[in-house]
């Protein structure tokens, strides 16, 4: 695998990862996608931008109605990844069905008294995993969905005033119904903030359903089982190569600013995108760069991932539905800029 070095904008790129790290973690990326292409059919978009989250080190939020695949896609990401450190006694994944009767302690775990010792002792919750799948997250109460802030913003749960850490892998994979839907709750603004990306996922198109159909059998056995997996120190290495090895420009860097400004002054945005949101972002461009073989970012990368990073971070004024359209509305200054100031260069 050849990947492209040239800089960005004739700016020479300093990196400390070697180009064997990145062939590396280009092979994670790779292995990781043939699997989860071999266990849903028709998703490859959904596959590539779920792929960019993990080796960001972000989370992902999926929605759809029921039957979409959203379960299978987590679930093929769980089994796509083997825990090389048994002594550490995490599991690869876990799922977590969110009901309205739920606790808190049902998702980080609870101390349990033992009158052998007269002592209590901590009892995991499924929070502590290398993959979480947070299935229907909207159908709990606001209180249990709380209880994922400090895990997916900090890899840390407290629970009775002691804070225990969560692996460095740690990767939330949420599904969430659309708000329409009977027994839902709204996620407040706070928790869709941990996510990196929110997803909308479509209806497939016709020849990916007849291929569904005609191969049920085949995949409900495991198509991608076959095919080699992942370690939890792959992915950890992969990261690290990514952040040290992509070029960023500064020209992307104010590319991006003059978004979230653009964000900040339009009247149909009442909350524009903080700081934060560009930060989160930085990596996963980076992750996007590798999966293009590509050494450093370029305008393509913001475009392509814009929509699922900002769109469900705005706060729109009323009447406005399309937020994705508005979030490429936002984009076009700041787009043009920076290919005039490329070709300058």
């Amino acid at each position: 695998m050849v990947m492209e070095s040239s800089g960005y904008g004739g700016v020479e790129i300093a990196r400390t990862a070697s180009a064997a790290d990145l062939q590396a973690a280009y092979g994670v990326y790779q292995k990781l996608y043939q699997r989860l292409a071999g266990a849903v059919r028709g998703r490859d978009d959904v596959i590539d931008v779920l792929l960019i989250a993990l080796l960001s080190d972000g989370h992902v939020l999926l929605e759809d109605y029921p039957g979409s695949g959203k379960t299978t896609l987590a679930k093929a990401l769980g089994d796509a990844i083997t825990d090389d450190r048994p002594e550490d006694d995490i599991v690869a994944f876990r799922r977590i069905q969110f009901t309205p009767d739920m606790l808190p302690s049902d998702v980080t775990g609870t101390l349990v008294f033992d009158p052998n010792t007269a002592q209590f002792s901590f009892r995991a919750g499924p929070i502590f995993a290398h993959i979480v799948l947070a299935d229907e997250i909207n159908r709990t109460s606001p209180k249990v969905q709380s209880a994922m802030l400090e895990a997916m913003g900090e890899k840390q749960v407290t629970v009775d005033n002691k804070t225990r850490r969560l692996d460095d892998l740690f990767f939330v994979v949420a599904t969430q119904n659309p708000l329409d839907l009977v027994g839902t709750f709204p996620l407040p603004a706070a928790q869709l903030d941990r996510f990196l990306f929110k997803v909308r996922m479509r209806h497939i198109d016709r020849t990916s359903e007849l291929n569904v159909l005609a191969n049920v059998r085949a995949i409900k056995a495991g198509v991608g089982d076959s095919m080699p997996r992942v370690t939890r120190s792959e992915i950890i290495r992969a990261r690290a190569a990514i952040e040290t090895g992509i070029f960023v420009a500064p020209a992307i860097h104010e590319c991006l600013v003059d978004i979230a400004g653009a964000t900040r002054s339009t009247e149909h945005i009442l909350q524009g995108l903080s700081t934060r949101a560009l930060v989160l972002l930085l990596p996963a461009l980076q992750a996007r760069a590798l999966a293009r073989r590509r050494e450093h970012v370029i305008a393509e990368d913001i475009e392509a991932l814009a929509p699922y990073a900002f769109a469900h971070r705005l706060e729109t004024a009323p009447g406005v539905d399309d937020v994705v359209s508005l979030v490429r509305t936002c984009l076009q200054g700041p787009m043009e800029r920076l290919a005039r100031g490329t070709m300058r260069r």
